[in-house]
């Protein structure tokens, strides 16, 4: 009973509440013609954001299963990655504390064919809003544009966990973001890549900055 509950009954009930929770808000996006380009592209990409402002990007994004996700390979992570089919994405299992070569194996492949990629710029486990080489170095490994994104809530809860997890109230205005493209080549060196790396952490404080300020 326990099993049917967790494999079925609440991915639903989440995804109920998600859907129901996110179509109540009203959304100002910063950078439509920067969304516009991304969505113009015909190729491979990687988007990439803080873990504390997935919540609304999660449903903005939803129903494209040619956007894959990285998530680890916990109990909580087999109820999100229940939740993430629900709302129409591909799942890849991982992080870079589990199962860390197969899953940037597995994510170098599904951009080798042509798929688009989400990855979180923190991690799992943070630092919070402190980058993470890995979305990095998998940009220069596939010489594919790496984007920010995020979003803001004008109304909205900040949880007390490690993110700083953002909740947006319900009938509130959010805004999303993004940025433009981060690149770099395969042969890039430590000192480049460290280079972008902070490039990356400077434009998604200032894209939240933005939001928070619309």
């Amino acid at each position: 009973m326990k099993k049917f509950l967790f494999n079925y009954v609440i991915p639903y009930l989440l995804y109920g509440v998600v859907y129901l929770w996110c179509a109540t808000l009203r959304l100002k996006n910063l950078s439509s013609e920067a969304e516009e380009k991304i969505k113009n592209l015909t190729g491979p990409y990687i988007l990439t954001l803080w873990h504390g402002r997935i919540f609304y990007l999660f449903y903005y994004l939803r129903n494209r299963p040619d956007y894959y996700l990285l998530i680890s390979p916990s109990a909580d992570g087999d109820l999100l990655a229940k939740l993430a089919h629900l709302m129409g994405y591909s799942v890849i299992r991982g992080s870079t504390f589990k199962k860390a070569v197969p899953a940037a194996r597995s994510l170098i492949r599904v951009l080798r064919e042509g798929h688009r990629i989400i990855i979180i710029a923190d991690g799992s486990r943070g630092p919070r809003c402190v980058a993470q080489s890995g979305s990095v170095q998998l940009a220069g490994i596939t010489k594919l544009p790496l984007f920010p994104m995020t979003f803001g809530a004008k109304n909205k809860v900040v949880l007390n966990t490690w993110d700083r997890f953002i909740l947006p109230l319900p009938f509130t205005f959010c805004s999303i973001n993004f940025g433009p493209p981060i690149h770099l080549s395969s042969r890039s060196s430590e000192e480049l890549v460290e280079e972008k790396r902070l490039e990356l952490e400077t434009s998604l404080t200032q894209l939240d900055s933005e939001c928070d300020k619309s």
